[in-house]
């Protein structure tokens, strides 16, 4: 009797401390959401996309392009954007709040792993330094389709787990389902096809055959807009993709063997420190020894416990694996490109700090120390230090002037910028009503029909010199004269004209 009171007791702090956390983490990512998400370029392009789907019903298999080889993803994040930019009466700040609505369903996943698998509290642990980590809190707050990618990351990992630890086969269903996700969201995510043959090979369990075929369907399903392009154009993305890998191989300026070494030393600190740590990356590798340290007793402890040895296996399958995966590739890595193992480290750190503090005393202690140490880490890095860019604000009001200047005429438009595209401008004049006319090449346009009488110029540059500048909108408007220009916001807007002929 008083062991079930103590559990009651357990379990009811437990919900109200996950509460406490989910509500922590959706401030971070939810307050001023508006005043801190990034709306560039990327962000403006997806919106044109989804606003021409529910207002032109000019719906798409093609999703964004990606930075590497030319590659187009899957359309899959344009339906996740669709229904909040339509409820948002398409204000972009919709999608925004469906990325942080999934940050906050990530933490909840996170701890329902932790604790289901392993102990509460490691669930609690690993959700709450989640909620409180600046990396996900800023990817969390802007709509970009690899920011949901940690969620659906998770869910297959919650998915395997279920169905390999649990032999809940059916979960092999939502397995599939997020892998046909995963793969539309994001390249880096191709790295899921290995981990799951590896888990399935290690984990040693026989499946009935009806479960993998379910899984096969339902990954079909989620990955079938996609593939529908795909079988259209003679599978031209997958084409691009492997003459892309073909050339990474054959890439001779480092040597493979160093290039892997590198890279997937480079990553695991990377990981830990970016993620987990904050602070520095020396202090991540002390970090990462403890870890280590502590997991591998932890495995001999529980050696013979199927159910936490079956979850552990697939967690380290996940992670390594995921490290292994990086090796392969030779350019840059960049931070978001971890979403798919974003929740990892922090369930490997739960795990820790719960092995720390269920031993001694001084395990106890340490236990604190360490937890107590990474939310300072953490909370000195909140991306609240920073004060809010108001892009969305600033992007608007400009494009508000450029549309006023318009004055009602077909005019062209141009954006001198470093690292920027014009997508965010075209966004907000196309959903006024008002697009720029785009001006087309001599072949597609002989008598050059797309070109106007004027030409409405941003520039986001330090130094701006418009005329006789190389960008195709101002050298396809021909020779011109700048008849006016302003300084609006963080720009200045010029307005050109025709020379007149003599």
């Amino acid at each position: 009797m008083l062991k079930l009171k103590t559990d009651n007791k357990l379990k009811y702090l437990s919900i109200i401390l996950l509460v406490l956390i989910l509500l922590t983490g959706a401030f971070f990512r939810l307050y001023k959401i508006r005043e801190y998400m990034v709306f560039l370029g990327d962000e403006g392009r997806d919106a044109l996309v989804v606003k021409r789907m529910l207002v032109d019903h000019k719906f798409t298999l093609l999703g964004p392009i990606t930075s590497v080889g030319s590659v187009y993803m899957g359309p899959i994040y344009y339906y996740f954007m669709a229904p909040f930019l339509w409820l948002w009466r398409f204000d972009p700040v919709g999608p925004a709040i469906m990325v942080a609505l999934f940050g906050v369903l990530t933490i909840f996943l996170l701890y329902k792993v932790g604790a289901e698998f392993f102990h509460p509290i490691v669930g609690l642990i690993a959700s709450f330094l989640y909620a409180i980590s600046p990396l996900p809190i800023a990817f969390g707050r802007s709509s970009w389709n690899p920011n949901i990618v940690p969620f659906f990351s998770l869910l297959l990992i919650y998915s395997l787990l279920s169905a390999l630890v649990e032999k809940k086969y059916l979960w092999l269903i939502v397995c599939g389902l997020s892998l046909g996700v995963l793969l539309q969201l994001h390249y880096v995510t191709f790295m899921f096809l290995p981990i799951i043959f590896v888990t399935l090979i290690l984990t040693r369990f026989h499946i009935p055959i009806r479960y993998y075929i379910g899984a096969i369907l339902a990954f079909l399903l989620s990955y079938s807009p996609f593939l529908l392009f795909e079988l259209r154009h003679q599978f031209v993305n997958t084409q691009v993709v492997l003459r892309f890998l073909w050339e990474q191989k054959n890439d001779t300026s480092v040597p493979l063997f160093i290039s892997f070494w590198n890279t997937t030393a480079d990553v695991s600190v990377r990981l830990f420190w970016r993620l987990v740590v904050i602070s520095n990356a020396e202090l991540t590798k002390i970090f990462m020894l403890i870890l280590a340290a502590c997991l591998f007793l932890y495995w001999k402890e529980n050696k013979n416990n199927f159910h936490k040895i079956g979850a552990i296996k697939v967690i380290f399958t996940w992670t390594v694996v995921g490290i292994l995966s990086y090796g392969f590739y030779r350019g840059i890595i960049y931070d978001y490109y971890f979403g798919s193992l974003f929740t990892a480290p922090y369930l490997l750190t739960g795990i820790t700090i719960f092995y720390l503090w269920k031993n001694n005393n001084i395990g106890k202690l340490i236990a604190v120390i360490i937890l107590l140490v990474l939310c300072i880490f953490n909370l000195q890095n909140t991306p609240f230090k920073n004060l809010p860019s108001n892009l969305l604000a600033n992007t608007e009001e400009i494009s508000r002037f450029v549309f006023q200047k318009s004055e009602g005429n077909p005019y062209n438009f141009a954006l001198i910028a470093g690292k920027n595209s014009d997508h965010a401008y075209r966004y907000f004049l196309e959903l006024w009503g008002k697009p720029p006319v785009v001006v087309e090449t001599p072949v597609n346009d002989p008598e050059r029909k797309t070109v106007t009488n004027e030409l409405l110029i941003v520039c986001e540059e330090k130094v701006c010199q418009p005329l006789g500048h190389p960008l195709w909108e101002i050298a396809g408007f021909g020779q011109a004269e700048i008849i006016d220009e302003w300084q609006v916001s963080t720009v200045k807007v010029f307005k050109l004209r025709h020379l007149e002929k003599v």
